[in-house]
């Protein structure tokens, strides 16, 4: 039986979710937590052992200043409320993305949720935040060049990505019923699956990895032969 050792997962929706009742925007990105706490039990219950959340792109920062704000002070708070929860069910926590431009709260929560979650292994969660794949891949670029590399191949590059240890995601999914990667993981998706749901991401719960699993093991993967 085939098995998800990396889902990755485009958390979208959450303004919709709160425009639908009447809501502000933040009140969907409050709900929008509570769902990734859900999320991330039903990747325990499956033995998952990686798992990506798209948080915040390098493109949201266009979104208005007080969203922005918001959200920042939403990562901050909650990464640092959930390391004891993280501590006892053996989750690890790494950062994807740029740390420049992100507020010195967000990094200290970062930073904190990194070195207290250092030896868990059960989930490897990386937190993508401030992140794009063309911004990974510039900067991968760049760190391969001042450490000498004068010639790429398929291997070299993945070495100076944010987590080279992460493999490559087998299954990534989007919130939402929005059909595109928005810049996700674009390097490392070449031979992921991808699943689209029409479920805002503030009503996903561990039924939905269930949905996820189910989906995958259907799926026939060929990796490019026959």
């Amino acid at each position: 039986m085939k098995r998800i050792s990396h889902l990755a997962l485009i958390m979208d929706g959450n303004g919709r979710w709160a425009e639908k009742r009447g809501l502000p925007r933040s009140a969907g990105h409050l709900e929008g937590g509570k769902a990734a706490v859900k999320v991330i039990r039903g990747c325990l219950s499956h033995s998952i052992p990686y798992l990506t959340l798209y948080c915040f792109s390098c493109e949201n920062w266009k979104r208005p200043r007080e969203e922005v704000n918001y959200l920042m002070g939403l990562f901050s708070s909650r990464i640092v409320a959930e390391i004891p929860r993280a501590r006892k069910e053996g989750i690890r926590i790494l950062h994807l993305g740029r740390r420049e431009g992100l507020p010195d709260d967000v990094l200290e929560a970062i930073d904190r949720a990194e070195k207290e979650t250092a030896e868990c292994s059960n989930l490897i969660l990386q937190l993508a935040i401030n992140y794009s794949g063309t911004d990974e891949i510039d900067r991968a670029v760049r760190k391969a060049i001042q450490n000498g590399e004068t010639s790429f191949d398929e291997n070299t590059l993945p070495i100076y990505f944010d987590n080279p240890e992460v493999p490559p995601p087998d299954f990534i999914a989007r919130a939402s019923g929005e059909k595109r990667l928005s810049g996700f993981l674009l390097y490392q998706s070449n031979y992921a699956e991808f699943g689209f749901y029409d479920r805002l991401w503030p009503d996903w719960d561990e039924s939905m990895i269930e949905t996820i699993v189910n989906d995958f093991e259907s799926r026939n993967r060929r990796f490019g032969g026959i």
